[in-house]
């Protein structure tokens, strides 16, 4: 019934360009890949902020595409969606024409942006199909209707809630 087989070590570390990268780099960027892939966000959107976080300068695409070892797609796809939620500013090098990046480090600010262009929307349109399954429900059998009615009333409770919470939390963060 169990095997006697020793328990599986822990998660190897973060599989990227080591030599450029110092401890500090990669503990960052694993530190922002969970944050950022618990909203839901793409690994390598988490890897560019833990870089540009930690950065005492400012990195060019190219730095962050060697430096990470990923694409120039994800590179680019990365930076635009950290710029997008105010994360990421593109700042001017002097006899560079590359753009260069910094994180903004005022996390409030992202948090704040990303609570009202992606949970506050996302929450919008949940109550919205959350009404267009009441509809549904009404057009079913009494039997199973009342069933339905009463879940959906739970869920729709449940994310009015959540949704009450937004402004609070909003002034929490911006303070």
């Amino acid at each position: 019934m169990f095997s006697s087989a020793k328990m599986p070590a822990a998660p190897a570390k973060l599989e990227i360009n080591e030599e450029a990268l110092s401890d500090l780099d990669v503990e960052s960027i694993e530190l922002f890949i969970g944050f950022f892939k618990l909203i839901g966000l793409q690994k390598s959107v988490g890897e560019i902020y833990g870089l540009l976080f930690v950065s005492s300068r400012a990195l060019a695409m190219d730095d962050i595409v060697r430096r990470l070892g990923i694409s120039l797609g994800a590179a680019s796809q990365g930076l635009k969606v950290l710029r997008s939620v105010g994360a990421v500013k593109s700042v001017y090098m002097p006899g560079d024409r590359r753009d260069h990046y910094v994180a903004d480090l005022e996390l409030s600010k992202f948090a704040s942006a990303f609570i009202k262009e992606e949970l506050k929307p996302r929450l919008d349109r949940a109550l919205e199909r959350i009404g267009t399954m009441q509809n549904l429900a009404n057009e079913m059998e009494p039997e199973d209707r009342s069933a339905a009615e009463e879940r959906l009333e739970r869920l729709k409770h449940w994310l009015e809630r959540g949704e009450s919470v937004l402004p609070w939390l909003l002034k929490f963060l911006v303070k």
